[in-house]
């Protein structure tokens, strides 16, 4: 599966976990909420 460019972006940022659920591509950043993110 191809990572969007706004995934990438939101991995480099402190805090940020990347995992699959449910088929999705999820961002989860405990720091801040505001960069979650989720492709698929």
């Amino acid at each position: 599966m191809k990572v969007r460019n706004s995934l990438r972006s939101l991995k480099s940022k402190p805090g940020s976990i990347v995992t699959r659920r449910r088929g999705r591509q999820v961002v989860i950043n405990t720091k801040n909420p505001r960069w979650n993110g989720r492709q698929g």
